[in-house]
C-alpha cells in the first residue's frame, strides 16, 4: 500500500553509488538528490473569465495528483488591466514520492509525447543546481482529456535539487533518465 516510487528506488540502487563514483563523493549524504519539483501556470486569460481558473486547477490537479494554489495579484498593474487579489496563475508544489511518481511520468511517458521531440536543451540551469523546463502545452499528459479541454496551456515546471554545481545537477537528471540533447562535439 505504502510503495516507495520506483523511480526513487532506482535513485538509491543505482544513481548515489554511480555520482559516489563519478564525482568522488566521500559519504551518501553529499550526493544530490531532488528536493521539490514546483509546477506553474500563468493565466493571463483569467481577468476575463473566472472559469479558466476552475479548468486549469482541475486538469493540473489530473496532472500531478495534487490540487493547486491559486496564485492571486499582490498589487493593480492597470497596463494589464489587472486588480489586486485577481487570480492570475495556480501552481503545485511536490514533495516526496508524489515529486519521483510525477518526475517518472514526466519523462517516461509525457516527454516520449512531444511532437518533433529532440531532447531537452541541457543549458537551462540557474547556477545553484536547479533546473527549468518549460512545457508548451498540457496534452501531452495522457490524463487530459483533449476534447473536454477548452484550450491549450503551457506551464513551467522547476527541478529543485541539493546538488551546489550544476554540473553535478546535470549528471544527477541525467542519471534519473531525463532526456537531454546530446551535444556534437563530444
Amino acid at each position: 500500500m505504502n510503495q516507495v516510487p520506483r523511480l526513487k528506488e532506482f535513485y538509491v540502487k543505482n544513481v548515489i553509488p554511480a555520482l559516489e563514483k563519478e564525482f568522488g563523493f566521500k559519504n551518501a549524504n553529499e550526493v544530490p538528490k531532488l528536493t521539490k519539483i514546483v509546477v506553474n501556470i500563468g493565466l493571463s486569460e483569467a481577468k476575463e473569465n473566472v472559469k479558466v481558473v476552475e479548468t486549469a486547477t482541475a486538469e493540473l490537479a489530473a496532472i500531478t495528483g495534487q490540487k493547486p494554489l491559486v496564485c492571486r495579484a499582490k498589487q493593480s498593474v492597470s497596463n494589464f488591466k489587472i486588480r489586486e487579489g485577481m487570480p492570475i496563475g495556480i501552481k503545485v508544489t511536490l514533495r516526496g514520492n508524489i515529486m519521483y511518481e510525477f518526475f517518472d511520468r514526466l519523462i517516461n511517458v509525457a516527454m516520449p509525447r512531444i511532437r518533433d521531440f529532440r531532447g531537452i536543451e541541457p543549458n537551462k540551469f540557474d547556477g545553484r543546481g536547479n533546473f527549468n523546463l518549460g512545457l508548451t502545452e498540457q496534452y501531452i499528459f495522457p490524463e487530459i482529456n483533449v476534447e473536454k479541454s477548452d484550450k491549450a496551456r503551457g506551464m513551467n515546471i522547476t527541478i529543485v535539487t541539493t546538488a551546489k554545481k550544476d554540473e553535478h545537477a546535470r549528471k544527477l537528471l541525467d542519471f534519473l533518465g531525463m532526456p537531454f540533447k546530446k551535444r556534437d562535439n563530444k
